[in-house]
Parts: C-alpha cells; sequence; structure tokens
C-alpha cells in the first residue's frame, strides 16, 4: 500500500525531528562518502531485492532530487505561493537510466548541487523563509519546510545505503567462512 501525502511527510519529518536541518544537509555527501568508500563498482549497482533500488540508483536520484529542490526554492523565493509540480521518481530513474549511472560522480554532482543550494539559503532573508509554495500532491510548503524535508529525505536515503552496505560486507563475510 502506498503512503498518502501525510503519512510521506510525517514520516520524512521524522528523521529529522530535533535536528538542525542545514547540518543534516551540510553533512550528507561525507556521510554517503564515507558509507561507500572501498565499494567496486559491481557492489555499487547491486540490488538486494529486484524492486529495490541499488547505492548507484539512490546516488543518481539523490542528485537529481536536488535538482528539484534548487528549482523549487529558487522558484518560491522570486514568487511566493507558486504552484509546485511533483515529479515521479520512479519514471525519473528509468528514463534517466540510474542504475548506469556512476555512484561516485552521482556523488559529487550531488555534493557540488548541494554546497550551492547552502550558500543560497545562507543569503536570503529571514523573511524569506516563510515564503512558500503550493505543491500539488503536499499542499502549502515554505522554504523552511522544504529545507526540512530534504534533510528527512537525505537521512532516508543515507539509512538505505548504510544498509545496504551493511548487507554487502555480510554476504561478504559469509563468502570467506
Amino acid at each position: 500500500m502506498q503512503e498518502t501525502a501525510e503519512q510521506y511527510i510525517g514520516r520524512i519529518l521524522g528523521y529529522v525531528e530535533g535536528q538542525d536541518a542545514i547540518k543534516v544537509q551540510r553533512n550528507t555527501a561525507s556521510r554517503l562518502q564515507k558509507a561507500i568508500k572501498g565499494l567496486t563498482a559491481t557492489q555499487l549497482k547491486w540490488r538486494s531485492q529486484p524492486a529495490k533500488w541499488s547505492i548507484a540508483e539512490i546516488l543518481a536520484h539523490l542528485a537529481d532530487a536536488e535538482i528539484v529542490a534548487s528549482w523549487r526554492m529558487r522558484s518560491i523565493i522570486g514568487e511566493n505561493g507558486v504552484t509546485i509540480q511533483p515529479f515521479d521518481q520512479d519514471a525519473w530513474a528509468s528514463a534517466f537510466r540510474y542504475q548506469d549511472r556512476d555512484a561516485r560522480r552521482s556523488l559529487e554532482l550531488f555534493r557540488t548541487l548541494r554546497e550551492n543550494n547552502l550558500a543560497m539559503l545562507k543569503e536570503i532573508s529571514k523573511e524569506t523563509w516563510d515564503n512558500h509554495g503550493m505543491h500539488l500532491e503536499r499542499g502549502k510548503e515554505s522554504i523552511a519546510h522544504l529545507t526540512r524535508m530534504f534533510a528527512g529525505h537525505d537521512t532516508n536515503h543515507v539509512l538505505q545505503v548504510e544498509g545496504i552496505v551493511k548487507e554487502l560486507r555480510k554476504a561478504k563475510t559469509k563468502k570467506r567462512r
């Protein structure tokens, strides 16, 4: 059963409850870099189940999601109340061939885009954090809310990557026995 918009928001925000969203976002790329250190290209493309994403796919998704974040925030800053278009992450994964992407290149792209977005957020006025857009599925989303959502989104995917790495290491240990 697919999550409702409210369930998704609650789950994603739950990952960062009580945390500084900017700090979470600032640390995401280095957490991911640390998690994938020493993995081979084959390991980065390994799927635990056919319907689950590989690390390479998750990193490609994060890079594309950062483009989405950039566009949404800039749209809201430029036009308070603007409509925010959703996107189908699975359609993007297929159309943009996430499974074939170089994981480390995706991570570097994510890092660059993230640094740019964090620099932009540092420059906006305190009042601008209340600017909002109207997401067609989730309703009103301010810059402050989007910042927390993307921090939670980061945490969700970091935990997935770390889980995959644990599975890979466990499988490697079993093979040695």
